[in-house]
């Protein structure tokens, strides 16, 4: 058998560009005479925008430090033992950069059974250990503070999480078999399973404590020098922790199976993660810890070494970085300074951006519409909710009162726009009315000012090719909900300046939008791509195919809602209005359903009815029932997935050979901020390139081997 040292030893080897965390030991007599103390200190030497991880080099260096602290115990000359982190982070996990290069199952499981030898020690030590999660503390830095006997939290801690479900993992160093046996099931299962699956939902540092999770709870001010006075206090016996009895009866079995079902609800069984994570969780019931860590180093193996996982990685890549660094943005010294915005349109998607343009920039925006009614409704919105973000604390009065004041409305364009450095349109999506729109804009705005349209398929070249500068003339397509999602198309038209784009690219920027170059294309990508994606469901509906079936043939991808339920979301009127538009541009690859049509014109909402006796599930609507005119070509589950699968990947690939992105990952990126679409799918091309959809269709696969997918 390898040593823990060998095993990591191995582990460092494959991964030398590591970003190494130290692990300091430093020694203090407690208050009150408690006791002389070792505290172990993470911290990679970088500020905390580097935050600490935990790959091989680092676990080998905090085995070297409890080498330290375990003879100290055992010789007597130590009380307890503390493990802290830098200033503002404790530890957010696993390198995920050194999970990408393993290539074999045997490396995965290296680190999974070293991250466990290491961490097992916390627990075996004659002394009694405590964590202090200072600050930020995620998946293996949670884990840590897990094998350790106490707890404390600092209540300005802003995140807390196990989010190795949501990338595909499980939580393998502890997470999945002593968190239930901690707090119980029900409670573990929100934070591993629900909370990942939720957009990987974090925790506050107060409820961290209410979860049981921490022992005691701190303000972040003095929070070690508190975490300090309390753990002499436990030694001394003067403070007692006393934690719930865990119910290892029918609630633990209730809980996986509420577990079961979230998963369902979100994956639908198309990712293995969630499930693996519940089986451990089942199987912990009975306490026995080494069983579920050997169970944890194995689903940690296996789910290393599958698609899911690389998939996850690969969408968190581009979250994270390529998102920061827009693929063809202009530089951005050319960028000019944003002192007043317009709108123009004072509806409720106009009233949206004034509000984001208003807390994002903080400069005077000013909204115009065609009467006094809706443009007075549109400042009154946009008050109303500064009144909430203040009424939940999220601002002060001042702020307030200074937001409030930034804001205003009037009827002529000339007042309002004379001295705007940055004016977008979000009225009906008409060319004729978008044109005539900016033609009084540009008539009136500084020769400077960038006008953007909040289009979402027609062309920004036609749009601006009446105007006497179309240089300044910029795509700024906004995704609903405004405040969620954070996907910004940028849409450069023909005659659009480097200096103009790289404005809008710096707005995008300070509005905290996730900002994509994409060409001047009808539908630009995301709405090309689900038009497209939603036009072959549609199209076998019509054709005879059960609208149930059509639904769940798509079950396997996990998409946050069935394609009907999204077309609701968005509205029949919108989704029909796109799919004429790019019919008119592609009328060979986009139809126009004569169902939709008759949905919208019956002034439908949408295919489904919701009522509380079936606890609102969707359920077709008997009137909608009544208008569809199908055919009688049925089609299995497996043939309708097929058949929409293929035309998103021959969209995709018409879409690249276009330019309408620089590259796949743009289409991934776009799809996971702008449409929800799941990490663990990593956007859509890698699972049609894993499911031999891409081959199929166009002969080759989207993105280069062990971008994301196992390197060979």
């Amino acid at each position: 058998m390898s040593t823990t040292a060998e095993l990591l030893k191995g582990a460092a080897e494959l991964f030398p560009d590591e970003v190494v965390t130290q692990a300091h030991v430093r020694h203090l007599d407690l208050p009150y005479g408690a006791g002389r103390f070792a505290l172990i200190t993470l911290d990679n030497g970088f500020d905390h925008t580097k935050p600490t991880t935990f790959g091989p080099q680092s676990l080998a260096n905090l085995n070297t430090a409890l080498d330290q602290v375990e003879k100290e115990a055992a010789e007597g000359s130590i009380v307890a033992a503390g493990l802290t982190g830098k200033p503002f982070i404790f530890a957010v996990g696993a390198d995920l950069k050194g999970v990408e290069l393993l290539k074999k199952h045997e490396e995965a499981l290296a680190i999974g059974k070293g991250g466990h030898d290491v961490f097992k020690r916390l627990a075996a030590l004659a002394v009694p250990t405590f964590a202090y999660y200072n600050g930020a503390a995620m998946g293996g830095g949670v884990e840590a503070g897990l094998h350790c006997t106490y707890r404390t939290v600092s209540r300005a801690l802003p995140a807390f999480s196990l989010p190795e479900v949501f990338l595909g993992l499980v939580p393998g160093w502890g997470g999945c078999t002593i968190l239930p046996n901690l707090i119980g099931a029900e409670k573990a299962v929100s934070v591993i399973i629900e909370n990942s699956l939720n957009q990987n939902k974090q925790l506050k540092g107060q409820q961290v404590f209410d979860l049981g999770i921490a022992d005691a709870a701190f303000d972040g001010a003095d929070f070690l020098e508190q975490s300090l006075l309390w753990t002499a206090k436990v030694l001394k016996g003067e403070t007692e922790v006393v934690r719930p009895e865990i119910d290892r009866g029918e609630g633990w079995d209730a809980a996986v199976a509420k577990g079961r079902a979230i998963a369902d609800s979100k994956v639908h069984g198309a990712a293995p993660a969630a499930y693996r994570a519940l089986d451990i969780i089942e199987a912990a019931k009975d306490g026995d810890l080494q069983k579920g860590f050997d169970a944890e180093d194995t689903a940690l193996a296996d789910l290393i070494m599958g698609g899911e996982l690389r998939s996850g990685i690969y969408a968190f890549n581009l979250v994270q970085k390529r998102a920061k660094r827009p693929a063809g943005a202009p530089d951005k010294s050319l960028a000019r300074p944003v002192t007043k915005v317009g709108v123009v349109g004072a509806g409720l998607m106009a009233s949206q951006l004034a509000l984001l343009f208003l807390r994002r920039l903080e400069v005077p925006v000013v909204l115009t519409d065609i009467d006094q009614e809706r443009v007075d409704k549109g400042v009154g919105y946009v008050h109303a909710e500064i009144e909430k973000l203040l009424g939940k604390g999220r601002i002060n009065q001042d702020k307030a009162n200074r937001l409030k004041g930034l804001v205003s409305g009037v009827l002529d364009k000339a007042e309002g726009f004379a001295d705007a450095d940055f004016i977008i349109e979000a009225v009906f999506e008409e060319m004729t009315v978008k044109q005539k729109v900016f033609a009084e804009v540009e008539a009136v705005a500084p020769a400077h000012a960038i006008l953007a349209t909040n289009t979402s398929s027609l062309s920004v070249s036609e749009m601006a090719s009446k105007l006497r500068h179309p240089e300044r003339v910029v795509g700024f397509h906004f995704f609903n909900p405004v405040a969620i999602l954070p996907l910004l198309e940028i849409v450069r038209g023909e005659q659009t300046d480097d200096a103009s784009l790289a404005t809008a690219f710096g707005v995008a920027k300070k509005l905290k939008k996730t900002a994509v170059l994409t060409k001047d294309a009808p539908a630009f990508v995301v709405n090309r791509i689900l038009t497209r994606f939603m036009g072959e469901i549609q199209n076998v509906i019509d054709e005879g195919t059960p609208v149930v079936t059509a639904e769940k043939a798509i079950e396997p991808l996990g998409l946050p809602m069935s394609p009907l339920v999204l077309l609701e979301l968005v509205g029949p009127a919108i989704g029909l209005h796109v799919s004429e538009t790019l019919n008119r541009a592609f009328p060979e690859r986009f139809t126009v359903s004569p169902n939709l049509k008759a949905v919208v014109e019956a002034g439908k909402r949408g295919f489904y009815v919701y009522n509380a006796e079936n606890g609102f599930k969707p359920e077709l609507d008997p009137e909608v029932a009544a208008l569809l005119k199908q055919g009688d070509s049925v089609l299995t589950e497996e043939q309708v997935r097929d058949r929409v699968l293929d035309a998103v990947a021959q969209e995709i690939g018409l879409m690249l050979e276009e330019g309408v992105v620089a590259e796949a990952q743009d289409i991934d990126l776009c799809l996971i901020t702008g449409a929800g679409w799941p990490f663990h799918l990593g956007g859509i091309t890698p699972y049609l390139d894993r499911e031999g959809v891409s081959e199929r269709v166009n002969g080759k696969k989207f993105l280069a081997p062990g971008l994301a997918s196992v390197p060979a």
